[in-house]
C-alpha cells in the first residue's frame, strides 16, 4: 500500500474501516456502534476530508480515554413540541449522536414537513457535511450547525471568545447532492493542521501571527489562535448568532460555558430537515437546481487553474480516486493509529 519514496501510505477502504472497528471495540464500543462510527471516519477520509477523518481518529480515541466521550451513551429526549425536539446527547460519540439527530429530524419532517432536532451535551461531530450528505442523498434539504470551544477572536479582538461553529447546508442534486460545509474561520483548525503536516502554506491568509500580521503560515496561526473570521466582522457576527441559537434551542451550553472545560466537549448542535416532497413545486425542483448549476458553470473563468464547481462537487471525484488507489494517509499518522 505504500508507494515508494514517499511519506504517504495508501490504505484500501476496507482495511481502514476494519482497523477503525478493531480500535473502537477495544475502547468500549459495541459491534453495531463500532461499525457505524468507523464507517463515518472512513467515508470522511474516502471523500478527501482527512482533517475530520483519519487524521482526527487518534484524537477521538484520546477523548474516549479522557472520559469526555462515552461509548455506550444513548441520546435521551428532554422535550417535544410540534416539529421541534430537544435531546440530551449524554456525552455519547458525536458522530453517532449527529446521525441519530439527523434521522430523527427526517422522521419528524416526513410527518410535519419540517423537523428540528436540537441536541445538547454532545461531542464533536467531526465533519458536519456528513449529515448534510446523509439527508440530501435521501431526498431532503438539510440545515445544521454546532458550537465549539472558543477558538476565534471577535472582530477587532486578540483573544478567542467565539467558536468557529461549523455550518452546513445541503440539497439533493440528481443522484448526488450539493453540500456546503464551512467553519466561521477562513480555515478550520483541522484544515490548518493538514497544511502544517504537509509542510504547505495556506492558499490565502487564514489568521494573524504573533506580530498581528495576516499570514498564510498555518503554524503561526495555530500558535496564536488568532484565526480570521470569514467575511471579517460578518463571520464573527454569524458565529455569535449560531452559538446563541444552538444554546437556546437545545437548552445546552454556549461557547463561553464550553470553554470553561479543559477540553472541547458537551457541545450544542442543531439539525433541521425539510421534506421537499411536500412542497407544491416538488416535481420541478431538480430541474430548477440543474438550471441554476448550469448557469454557474457558464461563468467566465479567471484562468484555467480555477474550475467553477458547486459545493461538494469535488467530493465525487475524490471518492472515485480514493476507491481506486487507496486513501492517502501520512505514514506517521497511520503508524500511530495501528498501535492504538
Amino acid at each position: 500500500m505504500e508507494r515508494s519514496n514517499t511519506s504517504t501510505v495508501y490504505i484500501p477502504v476496507k482495511e481502514m474501516y476494519t482497523e477503525f472497528v478493531r480500535i473502537l471495540k477495544k475502547h468500549g464500543f459495541s459491534d453495531p456502534k463500532a461499525g457505524k462510527c468507523a464507517d463515518i471516519f472512513t467515508i470522511n477520509s474516502l471523500e478527501g476530508v482527512y482533517s475530520h477523518g483519519v487524521n482526527r481518529f487518534a484524537r477521538f480515541i484520546e477523548s474516549i480515554e479522557d472520559g469526555h466521550v462515552k461509548p455506550d451513551a444513548e441520546p435521551s429526549l428532554n422535550h417535544s413540541s410540534g416539529s421541534i425536539e430537544q435531546w440530551n446527547g449524554n456525552l455519547g460519540p458525536g458522530p453517532l449522536n449527529a446521525v441519530f439527530a439527523t434521522d430523527r429530524a427526517i422522521s419528524i419532517a416526513k410527518e410535519k414537513s419540517i423537523g428540528l432536532v436540537a441536541i445538547a451535551n454532545t461531542n464533536h461531530w467531526m465533519r458536519g457535511g456528513t449529515y448534510g450528505w446523509h439527508a440530501a442523498k435521501k431526498g431532503y434539504a438539510f440545515i445544521g450547525w454546532t458550537n465549539t470551544y472558543a477558538n476565534m477572536p471577535a472582530w477587532g479582538a486578540k483573544d478567542p471568545r467565539l467558536g468557529n461553529n461549523p455550518f452546513v447546508l445541503a440539497v439533493p442534486f440528481n443522484d448526488e447532492a450539493i453540500v456546503l460545509d464551512f467553519a466561521m474561520t477562513q480555515y478550520s483548525y483541522g484544515k490548518m493542521e493538514s497544511y502544517l503536516n504537509d509542510e504547505k502554506q495556506l492558499p490565502y491568509p487564514g489568521g494573524f501571527n504573533s506580530r498581528s500580521e495576516l499570514t498564510t503560515e498555518p503554524g503561526d496561526i495555530l500558535e496564536t489562535w488568532r484565526t480570521l473570521p470569514i467575511g471579517y466582522w460578518k463571520g464573527a457576527g454569524l458565529s455569535l448568532l449560531l452559538d446563541i441559537l444552538a444554546a437556546t434551542l437545545s437548552g445546552g451550553f454556549s461557547t463561553h460555558e464550553i470553554t470553561q472545560n479543559k477540553a472541547e466537549y458537551a457541545l450544542s448542535q442543531i439539525f433541521i430537515v425539510i421534506d421537499l416532497e411536500q412542497l407544491g413545486n416538488y416535481p420541478v425542483i431538480n430541474h430548477t437546481i440543474n438550471k441554476i448549476v448550469t448557469d454557474i458553470k457558464a461563468s467566465v473563468q479567471v484562468d484555467d487553474n480555477h474550475t467553477i464547481r458547486y459545493p461538494g462537487e469535488n467530493i465525487i471525484k475524490t471518492r472515485k480516486e480514493n476507491l481506486n488507489s487507496g486513501i492517502p494517509v501520512k505514514k506517521k499518522i497511520w503508524e500511530k493509529i495501528v498501535t492504538l
